[in-house]
């Protein structure tokens, strides 16, 4: 599943989490943008990166043939103007901006983005497991040259998420040039067409841009970019405040109540909405949660709110169903369960499974996972209040997932679970569709079969239409959310803390920072 990183919770006393220390005027240089990254990355080539600290690097210095509209998760043109898709949906034939060079002065031709997927899909490196992400193009059969200017996408199936995929790092288009020599030289060497370009990548410590003179736009609004290594969130906090850098990456939870109210003068805290759910898979084949009654009482005995204010400090907004909200309209207008808990117990009485224990498998962490511990005492305490017993088994990472991911047929009622998806379409097709069974190539852990929600599904991944797939995607979140296989419980948000005089800078969604604006008062 799409990245999320842990974040840590250490944190310098001195700090006191009150930013009680007065700001200091910055020290960076005013050409600069310095921004603390939680982990030194370990590539710079776009089709081996996983982590969110390489993303972020590579998206100043590489672009793909679409993006996410800024601000949204909507799709436009990148590095293609234009794009059209054949009435069966098997080929999207992109139209390549005219002009347009590498860093190195190589053209961008249909040559270059048609081999940039050869080596990305190439079998033999599937087999070696060379690039980790590169699944998200199995639907993909080719990828021909038409012209110079024109690449055409041959799919085996049609699949509209392509788009989604094609606008994430895994979809940057690599310079010919860069290829041509061996895989280690593109994971210190990268080459691209973004507003940036490497200068110095000093291991352990920081990676250095410089403009990229060869940018098909505007230059970017500072000359220089750097990024820093510091894993501990205190130090980054520490680093921002004393003006030894200007932008924080993922501030932890119990930071964010006093960057939100830090005064004038001080670091702002800049949040967004990501496209994750925090969810609780429901075992709706066998147990008390096979009846709909218990599951929906189950999302109207939990208090979101609770849950997002306090155990995870505002970090979070109520979800409701299984599109996340940054998806605008294929979202819908459905509303989070109310937290109601005397219609939680009326539902349960009424399908006689009062005093019914459940058994409850829960991370110690993990991608995406935020406080998984204590959102699951809280939520054990609110099934409890409504007359569930929720018994609590907790594993380390890698276990849990060994126990979920197969089903909870005959272990479980119901388990902890975080997405992190780039389209509308990955969670429910491959965690609520009928199919998608474990060991299928899916992770419908709970068992859930609806199959209106199938077709739907379906529908979508056919369609060519955005407003027509909205629709489909906003009528599953409907559907779904009545028939509650999952509870559905929070969806966190993107933050960043940037240094007073620091303008400009865009935290997208996806996590992903757009320096290209970026100015200092």
């Amino acid at each position: 599943m799409p990245f999320d990183p842990r974040r840590l919770f250490a944190c310098l006393a001195f700090i006191s989490l009150g930013l009680a220390v007065p700001p200091v005027a910055a020290a960076t240089p005013d050409d600069a943008i310095v921004i603390a990254e939680t982990a030194d990355p370990t590539t710079l080539d776009p089709q081996v990166a996983t982590t969110p600290s390489e993303f972020r690097i590579l998206s100043a210095m590489f672009e793909g043939l679409v993006r996410f509209k800024p601000g949204t998760m909507e799709i436009e043109p990148a590095l293609a103007d234009r794009w059209t898709v054949s009435a069966d949906g098997l080929t999207y034939q992109f139209d390549l901006k005219a002009g347009v060079t590498f860093e190195d002065g190589t053209p961008l031709d249909a040559k270059a983005v048609a081999e940039t997927f050869d080596r990305l899909l190439d079998p033999r490196a599937a087999e070696a497991g060379t690039f980790p992400l590169a699944f998200v193009f199995a639907a993909v059969d080719q990828v021909q040259a038409v012209d110079a200017d024109t690449v055409a996408f041959r799919l085996r199936y049609p699949y509209a998420p392509l788009l989604a995929s094609l606008a994430t790092p895994t979809g940057f288009i690599v310079s010919p040039a860069a290829r041509a020599e061996p895989s280690a030289t593109i994971a210190r060497r990268p080459v691209g067409t973004g507003p940036y370009r490497l200068a110095r990548w000093t291991a352990g410590s920081t990676v250095e841009l410089e403009r990229n003179p060869r940018y098909r736009g505007e230059p970017a609004g500072l000359a220089k970019a750097e990024f820093q290594s510091m894993a501990d969130p205190a130090e980054r906090l520490a680093a921002l405040k004393a003006g030894r850098i200007d932008v924080m990456t993922d501030p932890s939870l119990d930071m964010l109540p006093a960057l939100r109210d830090a005064a004038a003068g001080g670091p702002a805290l800049v949040e967004t909405t990501a496209p994750h759910l925090w969810f609780l898979i429901l075992n709706t084949r066998e147990g008390v949660f096979s009846d709909r009654r218990v599951r929906q009482a189950a999302n109207y005995a939990i208090d979101r709110r609770a849950i997002a204010e306090k155990t995870l400090s505002g970090g979070a907004r109520l979800a409701a169903g299984p599109v996340p909200s940054a998806f605008g309209a294929a979202a819908g207008d459905t509303k989070p369960y109310p937290y109601d808990p005397d219609k939680a117990r009326a539902l349960i009485r009424e399908a006689g499974a009062e005093g019914r224990s459940v058994t409850f498998l829960v991370a110690q962490g993990g991608s995406g996972m935020l406080e998984p511990v204590e959102m699951a005492k809280r939520i054990a305490a609110d099934l409890s209040a409504v007359g569930l017993q929720a018994k609590i088994q907790t594993y380390e990472w890698n276990t849990f997932l060994a126990n979920v991911n197969p089903g909870l047929a005959g272990k479980a009622d119901m388990a902890e679970m975080a997405w992190t998806v780039f389209d509308p379409d990955t969670l429910p097709y491959l965690a609520l569709r009928g199919e998608a069974r474990p060991g299928l190539g899916g992770f419908n852990a709970g068992g859930y079969a609806n199959a209106e929600v199938d077709r739907r599904l379906e529908d979508a991944r056919r369609s060519n239409d955005p407003a027509g797939r909205a629709r489909l995607y906003a009528e599953i979140q409907r559907i779904t959310h009545e028939d509650a296989p999952f509870a559905f419980v929070v969806e966190r948000t993107a933050a960043i803390a940037v240094a007073s005089g620091v303008e400009g800078i865009v935290l997208e969604p996806t996590g992903l920072i757009d320096l290209t604006s970026a100015t200092k008062r």
